[in-house]
């Protein structure tokens, strides 16, 4: 399988969450007051899930193992707290919550095939939380569209790349972390010592320094992004940086929700 956990999630109604939400956060206030806001994340962890089985709520684990995978590449993620096998809760030491700690959560729904999270960051003087909802099915994760009208398959390399990333789509679905699939295609394509390289930059033939960026070729690199807004300034960047840089082209792979759209830039 691509995605496997040694715990199944139990389906759920909203209102079973949210009874269930409400318990573990009177768990988590006591812990905060207990235990203060300055503890590291794996305290609150462990404390919590001590908490949780005391009061007789089901089973807590943490650090429940998520494992994708995909020929021989495989990643594990590690859910912070699984409650009654079907509550995820991640726990943060964070200085507030960000847009990021939504995203990896929503990850984890995804993979785990759940509806419903919730972040909890203990450092804030009281716990600040928030829900977050997963409204992608199984079916419409894997419901996508592949837009190639701007790709050239200028080379072999370029071939396989294109092939390469369907296929993940074609195994994960789409709306998955960006990290995932570009470690998925670093891999593949040779691994990170072979493929990330540092390629310099010059302006008027002044040396500016050298950039991070994936390479297929010595001459060809490829950019994956997740952007719904904004394509047009993104892709008036990526041309500034090729124009400035020795490279012939940029493969570049953008996915906007069920849109995956293939785009060649060359100088």
């Amino acid at each position: 399988m691509p995605i496997s956990c040694p715990v199944s999630p139990l389906k759920i109604s909203k209102e079973e969450f949210a009874k269930l939400d409400y318990q573990i956060m009177q768990l988590a206030f006591d812990s905060q007051n207990t235990m203060g806001r300055l503890c590291d994340e794996i305290i609150y962890k462990n404390d919590l899930k001590a908490r949780i089985e005391a009061a007789g709520l089901g089973p807590a684990r943490i650090e429940v193992p998520l494992t994708v995978s995909h020929l021989n590449f495989f990643k594990v993620y590690s859910m912070d707290l699984v409650v009654a096998d079907f509550a995820v809760c991640e726990l943060k030491t964070a200085t507030s919550l960000s847009s990021d700690h939504d995203a990896q959560l929503l990850n984890y729904l995804l993979l785990w095939k759940t509806p419903h999270g919730k972040l909890l960051n203990f450092r804030s003087s009281k716990i600040v939380s928030r829900f977050v909802n997963n409204p992608i099915t199984t079916e419409s994760q894997k419901s996508f569209q592949v837009n190639t009208e701007r790709w050239r398959d200028l080379d072999e390399s370029t071939k396989r790349l294109r092939t390469l990333f369907v296929d993940l789509l074609a195994d994960w679905g789409a709306f998955l972390e960006l990290p995932l699939y570009t470690e998925a295609l670093v891999h593949f394509l040779g691994g990170e010592q072979s493929v990330t390289q540092m390629v310099p930059l010059r302006r008027n033939g002044l040396p500016l320094g050298n950039q991070r960026m994936h390479l297929l070729t010595p001459e060809i690199s490829f950019r994956l992004t997740a952007l719904n807004t904004s394509f047009a300034a993104y892709e008036s960047h990526l041309h500034s940086m090729l124009q400035h840089s020795p490279l012939k082209a940029f493969h570049w792979i953008n996915m906007d929700h069920h849109n995956i759209q293939f785009v060649t830039l060359e100088k």
